[in-house]
C-alpha cells in the first residue's frame, strides 16, 4: 500500500467514525482545535496525520487509538 492509499483509509475511517456520531466536520474541528480546511484535508487524504493529530481525533470521537485502527486496510 503506498502514501495515498492509506492516508485515504485513514480519511474514511475518520468520516465513518464522526458521521457515526452524528458530527459535523465543523464540529469535530473545532473540538481537535482545527480549522474545518484542515479537517476537510484530512478526511480526504489530501494531507498526512501525525499521532498526535489522529490522538485529538480520537479524543474528540471519544475513542481510543485501538478502536480508531480497528479496520482492515
Amino acid at each position: 500500500m503506498d502514501k495515498q492509499s492509506f492516508q485515504n483509509k485513514l480519511g474514511i475511517r475518520i468520516r465513518q467514525l464522526r458521521e457515526s456520531k452524528n458530527m459535523t466536520q465543523v464540529e469535530l474541528a473545532h473540538l481537535c482545535n482545527f480549522e474545518k480546511s484542515n479537517m476537510n484535508r484530512i478526511e480526504s487524504g489530501n494531507t498526512s496525520t501525525n499521532t498526535f493529530t489522529l490522538y485529538k481525533i480520537c479524543t474528540a470521537l471519544e475513542i481510543s487509538l485501538q478502536e480508531f485502527f480497528s479496520f482492515e486496510l
